[in-house]
Formats: structure tokens, sequence, C-alpha cells
């Protein structure tokens, strides 16, 4: 499935769960989702942007490491559905939102937490969202000045 449908998918998905566990493991899938992403980029991506997507799978990857991982059925992991990525801008722009969108679960999470263990966990998730998202920033950054020298206008 593309890369920009995933994300969507997963916007949604975290939009419509309900208590603090549901949105953890949307958190989850979010991040796993974000790795694959910058795992595909690294490998596949524009040159110039390589760097950066191995920073995102790292940090992506530590942002699934602080949180408890769902039992989920293998068909029900988006990461593992990600066969396209054909519109990096347009997978980056959205991948942007969504970890801005964790982010602020996340807080609600934490508020919201009983015990400190959560309290902490869903503190070390917004890092690596927050962290994430400025790798993000930063391809974009990247994809734009490329297109600039190229004398192509990127799409708004």
């Amino acid at each position: 499935m593309d890369a920009v449908r995933l994300i969507l998918t997963s916007r949604r998905a975290l939009a419509d769960s309900g208590g603090g566990r549901a949105i953890l493991a949307e958190v989850w899938q979010a991040q796993a989702l974000s790795q694959a992403i910058g795992s595909r980029l690294a490998v596949s991506g524009p040159p110039e942007l390589r760097g950066e997507a191995l920073g995102l799978t790292e940090l992506a990857g530590r942002g699934c490491g602080v949180l408890e991982a769902p039992d989920l059925d293998p068909g029900d992991l988006r990461a593992a559905q990600l066969t396209d990525l054909d519109d990096a801008r347009r997978a980056l722009l959205d991948l942007g939102v969504l970890l801005a969108d964790i982010g602020i679960a996340l807080v609600g999470v934490a508020s919201a937490a009983a015990d400190e263990a959560t309290y902490w966990q869903c503190m070390e998730a917004i890092d690596a969202a927050d962290e994430s998202r400025d790798r993000v920033l930063e391809m974009l950054r990247k994809l734009t000045a490329r297109e600039e020298r190229e004398g192509v206008l990127p799409e708004r």
C-alpha cells in the first residue's frame, strides 16, 4: 500500500482511538510506519535524504522501543503493508502531521496517566516523535533545495 494512504489511515485510527492504551497502540503503529518510511527512503530515496532518513529510522525505532508493542495480527501492522513510496514530498508532509498528532495525543495520555511509569514512557515517546518530526522537516527542506536547484517548483 502507498505510504500516503497508510499515513492517512494511521491519522484516522489515532483520532478514533479512545483511551490511553488504544492511543499508545496507535502511537506505536505510527512510529513503526515512520521507521519503515525512513528505511525505504534511506535505501531508495533521493541521495540527499539518505542520512536524515537513516536518522528517522533510528529515532522512530526508539519511539517504538519505549512503548509496549501492541498485540497485533501480522496483517494489522501498517508498516508491513508499505509497498510504495512514489511521492516522497507528499509522504513526508503527511508524516510530519502524523508525528505532530502523536505528540499531542501523548501529551493527553501523559496528563491523565495514573502511574509514573506511563507518564515517563509518554515523555520519552514525545521526545522521539518530536525528533522524528525534525528529521522529516529537514528532509523536506533538502527536497525543496534540490527542486529549486533543478528549477522544479514543489506542489503546494
